[in-house]
């Protein structure tokens, strides 16, 4: 006993002599959630070079490192970065210097916001985003006869809040050369008493798109900043954004590299044929801030605009069953063209028939391929036939947000049945282990929290409907942080380097005001962000 005694005296005099370790920043005295399941709860962590070099406890860290910084978080709840798995970042940094038509709650308001934005800018082209005819109390599509009054000589095209539908004036279609003739495929071009109304259902709104000028430089540089701070203030340190061109990943790529940039961006290439045999043939671009490695396809529509596509006629529409803005053959010759590369193919799919096509190409042409981790974006409707077949080969990215903002109308387009397989997050997490979580801003609004809260209760941010929407589809606490963080890395085959606080992993994380994991669940929506760190840098 003796001389285990003085073994242990001799180990504890050496450690106690040991010159402490150099860390750039110590983070002490928190209430850590790393999001591993191994060590799910810390005190503190040390960083250095941009990433965790140890998370224990507040004695072990102090007693073991030193640094030059040393962040007290006197009890603050501390979390991994956020991840949107789902968003448009540089289309909300663009929708920043357009009118903004979100929470309008009627036809004349859109208007009254036009009218003042133009009065202010002057512009040569009258632009904007958010409008959404189901929030209004007539709930039918407009017409562009006021546009047509009011701004003659001057274009305009303003889209639905989903993006998958927009109302342009008469000098746009005659800009766009469409008339009542021009054909629609993947779409609508709509008509009320054989005259055009001006609403333009998904593909079609391409001929007004490449009409719309495109911004200069300095606003492409400012969109990308703007989005970065507004991001950076709900603590999102990896967006995936879902589509992109060539010319503006390579910007993002620039700026990041200037350092002028310092959000992770996993970047979707958007389906245009010469942006998919370009990657293609270049490759995977992989940075610590970059990663260009799947492309965004489109399936079909969205649900609020009727465009989703579906097995049997919308409820509320008779004989109608939305559109595929991809033919079906087009789909399986792109998805084995990617299949043979090593790139993601990340598939927009709202409606029940959009997701029985996708999931079914994507398994036979993933047959004898190993974790391609290719993904569903929004999975929105799914029948009980594709649920059965669904397994962990398919990644399924949703957004709870959706749920509560589609919940007041959703049953009037699928009716009572079809209505439960809608949504239904809970069922596609037992299904495939899983589930990367986001926002698809600018539909829905920017703040995780909201994601979190809609996720957790089913309710809009008044609380609606108690007991909240289809709650046997809600997700626990810790399912919607590993949603939000780990699994969303996952999805982006990034887990070993982001997604939760672990040793050699990128020193990625948030300070909150509260903790969302233990407080009342009314008050997630509430919550703030005291301090976002990127790389071990205070970024916010």
């Amino acid at each position: 006993m003796k001389s285990i005694s003085i073994i242990l005296l001799v180990i504890i005099t050496f450690v106690s002599c040991q010159k402490p370790i150099e860390a750039d920043l110590l983070v002490i005295n928190g209430n850590v959630y790393t999001v591993e399941d191994s060590n799910p709860k810390a005190e503190a962590f040390a960083i250095k070079d941009g990433k965790f070099i140890e998370v224990g406890s507040t004695v072990e860290i102090l007693k073991k490192y030193t640094a030059i910084d040393t962040l007290d978080a006197q009890g603050k709840t501390i979390l991994p970065g956020f991840i949107d798995a789902h968003c448009h970042f540089y289309g909300l940094g663009l929708q920043q210097q357009k009118i903004d038509l979100t929470g309008t709650t009627s036809y004349i308001e859109v208007i009254e916001r036009i009218i003042t934005f133009q009065k202010e800018k002057n512009l040569s082209f009258i632009t904007g985003r958010g409008w959404d005819q189901n929030d209004w109390e007539t709930k039918e599509y407009p017409t562009k006869d006021v546009l047509d009054s009011l701004f003659p000589n001057t274009p305009v095209a303003i889209t639905r809040v989903d993006g998958h539908a927009m109302l342009v004036n008469q000098k746009a279609l005659d800009m766009a050369n469409i008339s009542i003739k021009t054909k629609a495929t993947g779409g609508e071009i709509l008509q009320k008493e054989g005259k055009l109304t001006g609403v333009l259902i998904d593909n079609p709104m391409e001929l007004i798109q490449a009409i719309i000028p495109d911004p200069p430089m300095s606003e492409k540089i400012q969109a990308l900043k703007d989005a970065e701070k507004i991001n950076f203030s709900y603590g999102l340190t990896t967006v995936d954004d879902a589509g992109l061109s060539p010319d503006v990943i390579a910007l993002i790529d620039s700026l990041q590299k200037a350092e002028e940039l310092k959000i992770r961006m996993y970047a979707m290439v958007s389906n245009t044929p010469e942006y998919v045999e370009y990657y293609l043939k270049n490759g995977v671009h992989k940075t610590d801030k970059l990663n260009v490695s799947s492309f965004k396809v489109y399936a079909d529509g969205a649900l609020g605009s009727r465009g989703a596509t579906l097995k049997q006629p919308y409820t509320d529409k008779e004989n109608h069953f939305g559109a595929m803005v991809i033919g079906i053959d087009d789909f399986k010759t792109l998805a084995k063209k990617i299949a043979n590369s090593p790139f993601q193919m990340n598939t927009h799919a709202i409606g029940d028939s959009a997701n029985a096509v996708v999931m079914k190409i994507y398994y036979e042409v993933l047959q004898n391929k190993s974790d391609r981790r290719w993904r569903v974006e929004h999975a929105q409707v799914v029948a009980p036939e594709e649920f059965e077949v669904l397994n962990n080969n398919l990644v399924m990215s949703v957004q709870p947000t959706h749920a509560t903002s589609d919940m007041y109308w959703a049953d009037e387009r699928l009716g009572k049945e079809r209505i439960k397989g809608a949504y239904a997050y809970k069922k596609l997490l037992e299904k495939t282990g899983k589930l990367a979580l986001g926002t698809d801003y600018p539909v829905e609004h920017v703040s995780p929290f909201y994601t979190f809260y809609a996720a957790v209760a089913r309710k809009d941010l008044k609380q609606y409907p108690e007991g909240g929407f289809q709650k046997e589809d809600a997700l626990t606490r810790e399912e919607t942080l590993k949603g939000m963080t780990l699994w969303a890395a996952y999805s982006n085959f990034e887990e070993y380097e982001k997604g939760s606080i672990t040793t050699d992993k990128f020193a990625d994380f948030i300070i909150l005001e509260d903790n969302i994991m233990e407080i009342e669940e009314d008050q997630i929506p509430n919550s703030k962000v005291k301090a976002t760190y990127v790389n071990g840098e205070k970024v916010y």
